[in-house]
């Protein structure tokens, strides 16, 4: 933003080059071409991968995840993201799981429809039968959802890719088929995943999978893309070193009742977390590094469980890669997970505390429930998410990433995590400073042409309507409109005109339009799906073109 204080010194030098030097004058005014299109819709691409429990406990999860899912694609839609989405389950296998009988995905991605995997067994655990966990919210087989080839920035060729994808609000999957109905049926995994659950595993095995030429998904990540993890599981993650796998069949260590046969999930949270204080209630709980022999403050090479570093590392690895081509890219991991409801606005904080000795709670999990769900009738418990946790906290910022399992409704929570991808994506920038049509105002009133092209027709886009205070909305009878944010440090009392800004820790905030010697920033909001091969673009009289009119 410019006041008339700081842009009229600035006219004045310019007219005078412009008065003084005509051959100035003409070059300064090619070079600030006010007719060079600004694109708009860049900027917004999203690889998002769901990493999906499919124990034994998970068919109500699965379902409310499918059901729900609707709101997070129409975000993504709004928002105007070219999005990939991936699902994978946790499990990558446990000696204590037959890998003939749980299949585990050990990373790979899974696009086929829950219906077509009925008959296999899939929605079945002991006496259990959850196929409602995919009748329900499913209608299409996979059939039905035929993938149409596409090629990728890796490879060229165009082949049926095991994901969802929307790129300019083009689909690959069949015309008419909207992503979140494909969701519901790609989504639920079913319940006969392995019940050692190795949710952080799964995710690095993915993203390693994504980044090498001999499997499936490669070339799921796109290097300028932002990396969204999702995590959905009501347990302890049980990622485990091969080399210490007796933990799970001679060697007791760590299980709960050393008379069982077998351990449960209590052997993995025995294996992977400390808790300070003395009980029943914890002080907090936190990954710890155990060695075979029940010691902690193992290295991270003799821990039975593998460190928190190979996931954190994992993933700083990629973000630094990204940054190398974008340095806006980020890299967010989210849990649904053990968490009580309202812990992502700070009106609730996880439970650590001891179950009640020997009961079902503490033979099984070893420890109390992180929430649990009265509210449905049902009663289920889930586990504080503690190694979960502590990858997602590290790609947090100041955010809360994390959200309830046991809620009846996921919508808030995926629209959470939608909101956290939409303020990650890079701002939209001004290519120079823009001209001020009213000089006698505080506020910039930029001098801009926004339009929306399809097929190579052009129709002006209209401006968003202020409401309230501080809020935009899309003008009635139309599905999209411009914002043009010029206030760069909340000069004005209103917070809707304000530029994005980002955290700097010498600074306190830094605004990445205004660092690029722009005074504007361009956002555009919908109701409902972006058009169909819509392309959208700002033009703007620069101050220099102004100054030599």
């Amino acid at each position: 933003m410019k006041s008339p204080a700081a842009v009229l010194p600035f006219l004045s030098i310019a007219l005078t080059a412009c008065l003084e030097h005509p051959i100035a004058q003409v070059e300064l005014c090619k070079l600030e071409n006010p007719d060079v299109p600004i694109r708009l819709d860049v900027g917004g691409d999203v690889d998002i991968l769901f990493v999906i429990d499919n124990s034994g406990s998970m068919a109500e999860e699965q379902a409310r995840l499918a059901r729900n899912f609707e709101a997070f694609a129409r975000r993504l839609d709004e928002m105007g993201a070219h999005y990939r989405i991936g699902v994978t389950t946790t499990d990558s296998g446990n000696p204590r799981c037959d890998a003939a009988m749980t299949t585990p995905e050990g990373g790979d991605l899974v696009l086929r429809s829950c219906l077509d995997r009925l008959d296999e067994g899939a929605f079945k655990f002991n006496d259990i039968d959850a196929a409602f966990a995919c009748t329900d919210v499913c209608g299409l087989s996979s059939a039905d959802l035929a993938i149409v080839p596409t090629s990728t920035d890796l490879d060229p060729e165009r082949r049926a890719r095991p994901w969802i994808e929307s790129i300019d609000g083009i689909t690959n999957l069949p015309p008419d088929v909207a992503v979140a109905d494909a969701f519901a049926c790609f989504g639920p995994q079913g319940i006969d995943g392995c019940g050692h659950e190795q949710p952080l595993e799964s995710m690095y095995l993915a993203l390693k999978k994504a980044l090498s030429p001999k499997e499936g998904h490669y070339g799921f990540m796109r290097e300028d893309a932002l990396l969204s993890v999702v995590l959905v599981t009501d347990e302890a993650d049980c990622s485990f070193e091969p080399a210490f796998k007796d933990i799970f069949m001679t060697d007791k260590t760590f299980w709960e009742d050393l008379g069982s046969p077998a351990p449960t999930s209590a052997a993995c949270w025995n294996a992977g977390v400390a808790c300070s204080g003395p009980g029943p209630v914890y002080a907090g709980c936190e990954p710890e590094n155990f060695s075979i022999d029940g010691e902690p403050g193992a290295a991270d090479g003799e821990a039975v469980l593998r460190p928190i570093s190979r996931y954190v590392d994992l993933l700083s690895e990629i973000r630094a890669d990204k940054q190398r081509i974008n340095p806006s890219r980020e890299v967010l991991v989210s849990l649904i997970a053990g968490v009580p409801p309202g812990y992502e606005d700070g009106a609730a904080e996880i439970p650590y505390a001891e179950a009640e000795p020997g009961s079902e709670q503490d033979l099984n999990f070893g420890i109390a429930p992180g929430c649990v769900n009265n509210s449905d009738g049902s009663g289920s418990t889930a586990v504080p998410p503690v190694r979960e946790r502590a990858v997602a906290e590290a790609f947090a910022g100041d955010q809360r990433n994390l959200y309830s399992i046991c809620q009846d409704d996921y919508t808030s929570a995926l629209e959470g995590i939608a909101r956290q991808i939409e303020k990650a994506i890079a701002p939209v920038c001004g290519s120079t400073m823009v001209a001020d049509r009213d000089l006698e105002t505080e506020e910039l009133e930029a001098d801009c042409k926004v339009q929306q092209i399809v097929d190579g027709q052009a129709s002006n886009v209209p401006a968003c309507e202020p409401v309230g205070a501080d809020e935009w909305a899309v003008p009635a009878g139309s599905s999209v409109c411009a914002v043009i944010l010029t206030d760069p440090s909340g000069l004005t009392p209103s917070k809707r005109d304000d530029m994005t800004t980002v955290d700097d820790p010498e600074t306190g905030f830094t605004v990445p339009c205004a660092n690029r010697e722009t005074n504007v920033e361009f956002k555009l909001l919908r109701e409902g799906p972006r058009v169909r091969g819509a392309t959208y673009t700002a033009t703007c009289l620069s101050e220099a073109a102004e100054a030599c009119r």
